[in-house]
């Protein structure tokens, strides 16, 4: 679950399912490269559903597995606290490699 975006991608799932492209306008700033391998990579560990439904022209749609329900479950307090603390987080030094 690490990287800047599952966390995201998880959040929007969890309102319901969405297509391709109205998950990539609600999570801003991500390419779609970057989506299609978050996407790949939460279909592997179980917790995104992809359904396609056959017909003209073509539909996938995205949804969270009971197994990602639970995992966003348990990230809402993560998430409040953040939203609590967002003013002290933004105030702390960037950290990066240095050579």
């Amino acid at each position: 679950m690490g990287g800047k975006w599952k966390g995201l991608i998880l959040f929007w799932l969890g309102e319901g399912p969405l297509r391709f492209g109205e998950l990539r306008r609600t999570v801003a700033g991500i390419s779609e490269r970057m989506l299609i391998l978050q996407l790949r990579e939460m279909q592997t560990s179980g917790l995104v559903h992809r359904e396609v439904h056959h017909q003209v022209p073509p539909k996938v749609e995205y949804s969270l597995t009971e197994f990602g329900q639970s995992l966003r479950v348990a990230l809402i307090p993560l998430g409040q606290w953040g939203e609590e603390h967002m003013e002290r987080l933004e105030a702390l030094p960037r950290t990066g490699a240095s050579s």
